[in-house]
């Protein structure tokens, strides 16, 4: 096996959980496809997308070189990851639905297919909090000891970006309704903030003290 079974389907629920919760990525393809069409906002998807390549190409060599040269790092780093997804569930319990649609909605007013494709990558590129991200979580995920990191890398972040497409992209080609509900159905979304929590936390915890 290329990935850990068990680490895979951790992966897979943990990348689900984080996708369907509504976050600034699914609003901002939300706001494109809603001032848009449906085509802005598969575009937006698409930006969104190449800028999560990105990052996981440039945390798959730099963490891959990192692992091989001290053995050690990947002990901090699955503490500092640990850590991290702990902090992310208990924002995510402590801001449950608080996150509103004039957020993204805002910042796409008479956006194009181009300049959503654009403003999706550089927006996410540029973002320090997916920095962060990727390189706390994919670690967590990894293990050193079925070898060829950089390919475990390259799984997960297909993976990711397969996530990425089928829910943002869903989103964006469906914006006029599910923007509707999203604006509406407050107590959907703090379900799903605290479900996500509890997973983030709880994972967290079992990848902080597992050896």
């Amino acid at each position: 096996m290329i990935v850990d079974p068990q680490l895979l389907v951790a992966f897979v629920v943990t990348t689900a959980v984080a996708m369907v919760v509504p976050g600034p990525d699914m609003l901002f393809v939300l706001g494109c496809g809603i001032r848009g069409g449906a085509r802005a906002g598969l575009l937006a998807t698409c930006g969104v997308a190449t800028s999560e390549a990105i990052h996981v190409a440039l945390a798959a060599a730099g963490l891959t070189a990192l692992f091989a040269a001290v053995p050690t790092a990947f002990n901090v780093v699955r503490v500092i990851g640990a850590a991290y997804l702990i902090y992310l569930g208990v924002q995510a319990i402590r801001g449950r639905g608080k996150l509103e649609m004039s957020e993204a909605s805002d910042e796409v007013a008479g956006l194009g297919g181009r300049q959503a494709y654009l403003r999706g990558c550089l927006t996410n590129l540029l973002n320090p909090k997916m920095v962060t991200f990727t390189i706390a979580l994919l670690p967590q995920f990894v293990s050193p000891q079925l070898g060829q990191i950089w390919l475990q890398f390259v799984v997960l972040g297909a993976i990711l970006v397969a996530f990425e497409f089928l829910v943002d992209g869903s989103v964006g080609l469906l914006a006029g309704r599910i923007g509707g509900l999203l604006r509406r159905r407050r107590a959907v979304r703090r379900g799903l903030d605290v479900t996500a929590g509890a997973i983030f936390i709880g994972l967290g915890v079992r990848l902080a003290v597992e050896k």
